[in-house]
């Protein structure tokens, strides 16, 4: 039998991810403070500046399940976050997940790899210390400046273009929710009304914090609410959802060239970001343990 959706997208992910070497431009932090990396520089939405890479220091990677959830172990080591608090997430998935990303490193951890050992260290520590209603603000308001509903004048293959391919979404995401979104010209971008924000509002809050967090992450690798939305409601896969936020790069590219290894290197950390991100938001929703048996698969 197929194996679960979250299964799937999780091996997407671990695929993606190892293709691409993001350079952090700070100073590693010190490795010996905590063994595990905090959350990849996206600002405003991350904080933490996790070191580069270090030697890997364990053996062994596997999950316990404590008082508070389920737990990392390196060897006989409990994983820490960055703020030194016990690493504990709410479900088996979400650990089977996390595990395999320590596991899944070689000789040297590449902690710029590890997105979603980052999402948790922000759910866990919240360094920007925001509450479930300010975490649904800022996702919401990402419509102000969705890259969908931003629409260029000219050339007149490119407007085609954006109306073939972003207006179906945008048309979706209407009749999905119930609400009025449209697209502009003007460099002030559509006006939305008050009720699609209190929709979404609404919608939001039916999630977890951790899976807020995963929201906000998403939306702010895409640079669009709707296309968030799309993946999350699986009409979008990621692949599709990150060439929708890409098109009019993608256009200038099929015009001009590019250089290829930078535009490939681009697109494949892109892919695996959004993917995790994607993944977490899947994950953070389960609430079963999973069978040990997945682990062999």
């Amino acid at each position: 039998t197929c194996p679960p959706r979250s299964v799937c997208m999780w091996r997407s992910c671990l695929r993606l991810r190892g293709r691409g070497h993001y350079l952090l431009n700070r100073p590693p932090s010190d490795p010996i403070i905590s063994a595990s990396p905090g959350p990849s520089p996206q600002p405003p939405v991350r904080t933490y500046a996790p070191p580069t890479e270090r030697k890997r220091f364990y053996q062994n990677v596997s999950i316990t399940q404590g008082e508070g959830g389920f737990e990392i172990n390196l060897d006989h080591r409990k994983l820490k976050t960055p703020q030194a608090k016990l690493f504990t997430v709410p479900n088996e998935a979400l650990a089977i997940a996390v595990a395999t990303e320590w596991d899944s490193q070689q000789d040297t951890i590449k902690f710029y790899t590890m997105h979603l050992t980052t999402l948790c260290n922000t759910s866990l520590d919240n360094p920007t210390q925001r509450n479930k209603d300010q975490l649904i603000q800022a996702a919401v308001k990402f419509l102000d400046t969705d890259t969908l509903c931003y629409r260029v004048e000219e050339p007149e293959t490119l407007v085609e273009l954006q109306k073939n391919e972003w207006d179906p979404i945008i048309e979706w995401a209407e009749k999905r929710y119930g609400v009025k979104i449209g697209s502009s010209t003007s460099i002030m971008g559509p006006s939305i009304p008050a009720q699609t924000r209190e929709v979404l509002t609404s919608h939001l809050a039916s999630y977890s914090m951790w899976a807020l967090q995963g929201i906000e992450f998403v939306v702010a690798q895409l640079k669009s609410m709707v296309l968030t939305l799309g993946l999350i409601d699986l009409h979008l896969t990621v692949e599709q959802a990150v060439l929708l936020s890409r098109l009019e790069e993608e256009y200038q590219i099929q015009k001009w060239g590019n250089i290829e290894w930078a535009h490939d290197y681009e697109l494949q950390e892109l892919r695996a970001r959004t993917a995790a991100g994607t993944l977490f938001i899947h994950l953070c929703s389960e609430s079963s343990t999973v069978k040990h048996k997945l682990l062999q698969e």
